[in-house]
């Protein structure tokens, strides 16, 4: 438990500091841009005006340059994943957990939700809270800890008895691509373990250029203007 807090922690610490460090950048690029004469982004200016093609031109540096470098680099993290390979720790198989409770899960696959039909393919709910508690206790207290919404916690009922897969060739895409956020919380045993501790100060610092991101689009007062 203490190493699962620790490493939270240390996380959180790093996303901080990363995130200063990109918010800064990325006014420094804004500023660049800056005509004179004008003083905050998110004014609002007139439609044709000097500030509204400042930030129409800001707009589009995010998205014709910051968000396509983003993206590359997302897909290189997603790509050095294929140099890793699971160890069959089971532990995803296991005590697979979501927001979604198993209604919610049902309806959204009735809803043509492909992810909600592949989950519902594989894992089934555990019956109670307590039988997930014996699966992985340490990483129940985290989140019991550290959010505040339901989490409900399912498992693949197709391990044989020596903890394999009976149907590992025909398992969902969802099985194949697990773990493809390296953000996610992993013990030590998977075998994805080691890409996740490399990637991850990339992965917070691409995170954190999308938070801002969207913080400045969001925060742009007359989309109207920048059209």
């Amino acid at each position: 438990m203490n190493t699962l807090n620790s490493s939270i922690k240390n996380t959180r610490q790093k996303y901080r500091e990363i995130f200063m460090t990109c918010a800064k950048e990325i006014q420094k690029r804004v500023d660049e841009l800056k005509p004179a004469g004008v003083n905050d982004i998110f004014d609002t200016f007139e439609r044709g005006s000097a500030g509204a093609q400042w930030q129409k031109n800001v707009l589009d540096m995010f998205e014709n340059e910051i968000a396509k470098d983003i993206y590359r680099k997302w897909r290189e993290i997603l790509d050095y994943r294929e140099k890793f390979s699971c160890t069959g720790c089971t532990t995803c198989c296991n005590l697979a957990c979501s927001e979604f409770s198993p209604d919610e899960l049902a309806q959204k696959a009735k809803n043509q939700d492909n992810f909600a039909n592949q989950f519902l393919s594989i894992f089934v709910p555990y019956e109670t809270r307590e039988e997930a508690q014996h699966v992985y206790p340490e990483y129940l207290e985290l989140l019991k800890d550290t959010i505040d919404e339901d989490v409900y916690f399912y498992h693949c009922p197709k391990l044989n008895e020596h903890g394999r897969c009976s149907d590992y060739e025909n398992r969902p895409q969802i099985c194949r691509d697990f773990p493809d956020n390296p953000l996610s919380i992993l013990p030590k045993s998977c075998g994805f373990y080691g890409w996740r501790e490399e990637v991850q100060p990339v992965a917070l610092m691409l995170h954190s250029m999308l938070e801002i991101l969207n913080y400045y689009k969001d925060k742009i007062r007359d989309p109207e203007a920048v059209n």
